[in-house]
């Protein structure tokens, strides 16, 4: 299914991992859900995989790049994958946060 602002797909792997030295670099959030099967996703700024069976899911940020390492190749894995927008501005993102610092600071003079 999709929509101007959501997509849902249903994914299936059968033992499929990243090629070597590959990471998604998404401009999209990604909520996923293991429906069926076992998998391991990998975060770049994580140092240990993340071990994931049914029923487990996960919220992946825009830009947070991961990486599939391994898939059961025994039995299929079923993803449930639901991709929502990200950032709408991400040439203001160091703006938005100078100025969320500035409001923070204030804040704590304040009280």
């Amino acid at each position: 299914m999709s929509r101007p602002d959501l997509r849902i797909e249903r994914i299936v792997s059968w033992g499929q991992a990243s090629p070597a030295g590959f990471w998604y670099d998404q401009v999209e959030g990604e909520w996923v859900l293991v429906l069926t099967g076992a998998a391991r996703l990998r975060f770049e700024d994580e140092t240990d995989a993340r071990v994931l069976g049914p029923g487990d899911w996960l919220d992946i940020a825009p830009h947070r790049r991961h990486r599939v390492d391994w898939t059961d190749p025994s039995v299929a894995t079923v993803w449930l994958a639901v991709f929502y927008p990200g950032d709408p501005f991400p040439e203001n993102r160091e703006k938005i946060d100078a100025g969320r610092e500035n409001c923070l600071e204030h804040c704590k003079k304040s009280f």
